[in-house]
């Protein structure tokens, strides 16, 4: 469909503690390219979204985040090294092979936003 192109797709995630927020997915592995006081542009790669400072319980506590890797187990490895779960009080779960054809791990953001971030190991 000519001029119906698309360029990307951002969400806007949710932050109970914008500083905190930032703070942690920097830490996590993505750079902080712009921010504001209320909202921010995270990437890691080719992959970003939007940080906002905005909060409603009942929506973060049903957020959830897919990230799709080359090597998840290398990205456990940094989440284990960076102590993220302690260092910001949060839930994280090993990887694990699914079902599906992923293998991915689950960690909790500050703000009760669940992330799955996984690989593709289901076969061709």
């Amino acid at each position: 469909m000519s001029g119906l192109e698309t360029v990307e797709i951002k969400a806007f995630v949710p932050a109970r503690d914008f500083a905190l927020s930032k703070q942690f997915y920097q830490d996590l592995g993505f750079e902080l390219a712009w921010s504001s006081e209320n909202m921010a542009y995270l990437h890691h790669g080719n992959c970003s979204f939007l940080l906002q400072g905005f909060y409603v319980r009942e929506h973060a506590d049903n957020f959830m985040m897919h990230l799709l890797v080359t090597d998840v187990d290398a990205w456990w490895r940094h989440v284990e090294a960076k102590g993220i779960a302690s260092k910001y009080n949060v839930a994280a779960g090993p990887p694990e092979d699914r079902p599906w054809g992923i293998r991915d791990f689950t960690l909790v953001d500050p703000t009760g936003v669940l992330w799955r971030i996984g690989q593709d190991i289901s076969e061709p």
